[in-house]
């Protein structure tokens, strides 16, 4: 009988040893398992779906495989190169789009997928993204990928591999003259795409219609739009993925100055360090990413994970580090460890770009560490080292020993580092 509070790790240990998964690869080079056999020990869609190579069961990872779907009731395991790196240019400035004159369109809640897609089209940024002012929304949802083979690279070698009417969901596509681009879209700063995502819908539509098909990753997180142009280069090649492109897009024209932020620092009433466990979390962009997914719904931790596209042991960190803030509170559902945005959070999360990330920074200023650190800069004009954050930590008592206060200290230093960049500084030196 299945258990229905078994982790996914747990759940695949028990399969692959029941299914001999590891020997059968390693003769094979692939092994298949069909989803009612998964489902004897826990639900298959929470089982094989993984957008982050970080999120495969510690059994997928020690054994370098990772898993695709290619049919509807059955999954292909191998050691497969199935996800590609998202880098995000640096020194590009978001160019800055017009917020459609809409009473049903809010932006200062974009926090699910659809919303910000919505939102996407109906400022233009789609139609600047592909070059075509004559652009429809046509397709989005479940779908059959219909059959096809594709080759994709393995630890030795190239595998091929053939799929039946899998299930595929485009987040949106949309026709134009010159073309047909579909989009995989995204609610939070994501480092890796599962090129499948993209594939599949890839192959399905370029066996379906004569124009070209563009697939898109649309990126949005902290109220920036970033948009990944990709081409496959061999139509029959999985990993032949090729970023054609890339541009970004924001609709928030308030700027924040440095003078601001430190009035903000000066304002400030810190609270003495709390019981909670001090945050290792390095990128706040990930804590405010975290918050947007909770914006809309209470989750449980194992939802969190799946929605956050992070592995458990990072979600957790992230966790604590909005409840270290007094972000997010954790709650009981249904018997399953969960957590919700707390009353603040929520008002915080509904403001304006401006407001909400000077709210943010006096969260942080709050913490009696990152003040501290903070007042350094302005005192001394340039940024702590890891020495001297270290020192600084040590004044406070963290309730932790001096070697975790060396690993911490690079969460101190980074939520610094965000707070500078959002105002675009560079006056201070290390």
């Amino acid at each position: 009988m299945r258990d229905l509070n078994i982790t996914i790790d747990k759940a695949w240990r028990i399969l692959f040893e029941k299914h001999n998964i590891v020997s059968k690869v390693s003769v094979s080079g692939f092994f298949t398992i069909k989803a009612s056999e998964i489902n004897i020990v826990k639900e298959a869609r929470l089982m094989a779906k993984f957008d982050q190579s970080s999120q495969l069961p510690e059994i997928f990872q020690q054994n370098n495989l990772s898993i695709l779907p290619i049919s509807r009731g059955e999954y292909i395991i191998g050691s497969f190169k199935t996800h590609e790196k998202v880098i995000y240019p640096k020194k590009t400035k978001p160019l800055l789009v017009r917020i459609p004159n809409l009473e049903t369109l809010d932006y200062t809640n974009l926090y699910s997928e659809a919303s910000a897609l919505l939102f996407a089209f109906n400022s233009g940024m789609i139609n600047d993204v592909i070059n075509s002012n004559d652009i429809f929304y046509t397709v989005n949802g479940r779908m059959s990928s219909g059959c096809f083979d594709f080759f994709i690279n393995s630890q030795d070698s190239s595998q091929k591999i053939s799929v039946q009417n899998a299930q595929v969901e485009i987040d949106a596509g949309y026709e134009f003259p010159n073309g047909f681009c579909i989009i995989e879209a995204k609610n939070i700063a994501v480092e890796e795409i599962l090129i499948r995502q993209l594939y599949y819908p890839y192959r399905l539509w370029t066996d379906k219609i004569s124009k070209p098909v563009i697939p898109l990753l649309m990126v949005y997180s902290n109220d920036i739009f970033h948009f990944f142009r990709y081409n496959f280069v061999d139509v029959e090649n999985y990993n032949s993925l090729k970023l054609a492109s890339y541009k970004s897009y924001t609709f928030a024209d308030e700027s924040i100055t440095l003078q601001e932020i430190i009035d903000v620092w000066k304002s400030i009433k810190t609270f003495n360090e709390q019981k909670v466990t001090f945050p290792q979390a390095d990128s706040f962009t990930r804590i405010i990413d975290l918050l947007s997914i909770l914006f809309e719904q209470e989750l449980t931790r194992e939802e969190v994970t799946i929605q956050y596209e992070f592995d458990p042991r990072q979600t957790d960190y992230y966790i604590t580090a909005c409840i270290y803030l007094g972000l997010v509170e954790r709650i009981n559902i249904n018997g399953e460890s969960g957590c919700k945005l707390s009353t603040e959070a929520k008002y915080i999360m509904a403001l304006n770009y401006k407001q909400k990330n000077l709210a943010l920074i006096k969260k942080i200023f709050e913490r009696s560490v990152f003040h501290k650190t903070f007042g350094f800069i302005i005192e001394k004009n340039t940024i702590p080292n890891k020495n001297e954050i270290c020192t600084i930590m040590s004044n406070f008592n963290l309730s932790i020993n001096q070697t975790t206060i060396v690993r911490r200290s690079s969460t101190v230093r980074s939520w610094i580092d965000w707070i500078l960049r959002i105002a675009n500084t560079e006056e201070y030196d290390e």
